[in-house]
């Protein structure tokens, strides 16, 4: 049997694949394209968790170990899934001073909830918690806004806070030198005004991991206004804008 098309209605490229992989028993949407849902999740290997926070197409990946705390490495950017590749275009690198790494590439496969790196690591999704600080973050200024000049993504160098399900993380680079400067990440929760965060690991210092840190928060427009005390006890106001 022959199967024919009208001139005005050829099939896509992907169509063709899907019929001839049907053909011989190899179909798997996955191998064309995939998208990684949103979430956050844990993989443990050899003592180290491994956190991957991943909104839209952006992605961290953070690696540490719980008892003793010790912070390992941290990388995040822009991701794409080709085929049975994740993708993903770094913004920063921990480590980029010693390995120079920009992009990396790893053979990926998806299960219900989960995420398989290289056949070795196998993240599993965590349950959504939802709250109204979760998104992307640059931080603009400091407060108080009276119009001053502020840092924009046009900027290189950043400090950027991803809060997604009840985890945070803060990373601050240069996306020019590619420059890595620190990051610190735990779990986050934000209600009626007051925005707490429990330490979980800390590049610069492995014993503040522990620590609980609670502050205000305000949302005006696209701006989050973070008030309250640094770690020094002074007094803090700071204004981060949605990325």
């Amino acid at each position: 049997n022959k199967i024919f098309f009208p001139m005005n209605l050829y099939p896509s490229v992907n169509y063709i694949i899907i019929l001839l992989t049907i053909a011989i028993g190899t179909y798997n949407p996955q191998a064309l394209s995939a998208q990684i849902e949103d979430g956050v999740y844990f993989a443990n290997s050899d003592g180290q968790k491994h956190e991957l926070k991943i909104s839209g197409d952006y992605l961290t990946w953070s690696v540490y170990e719980e008892s003793p705390a010790k912070f390992i490495k941290t990388l995040g950017g822009f991701h794409t899934v080709k085929g049975e590749k994740l993708l993903v275009n770094l913004e920063f690198n921990s480590d980029y001073a010693s390995d120079g790494i920009k992009e990396v590439s790893h053979p990926v496969r998806f299960s219900k909830n989960q995420i398989i790196i290289n056949e070795k690591l196998t993240f599993q999704k965590t349950d959504d918690n939802t709250q109204e600080l979760d998104g992307l973050w640059l931080f603009a200024t400091r407060g108080p806004d009276t119009g001053q000049e502020r840092r924009g993504d046009e900027n290189p160098r950043k400090t950027l806070k991803f809060l997604l399900d009840g985890r945070f993380q803060w990373i601050a680079y240069n996306t020019d030198s590619f420059e890595f400067h620190g990051t610190g990440g735990g779990a986050y929760t934000s209600e009626n005004g007051i925005y707490t965060e429990n330490i979980g690991y800390f590049s610069r210092d492995n014993t503040r991991v522990g620590a609980t840190l609670e502050f205000n928060y305000e949302l005006k427009g696209n701006d989050w206004h973070h008030t309250g005390k640094n770690s020094k006890g002074e007094p803090m106001y700071e204004i981060w804008a949605k990325r």
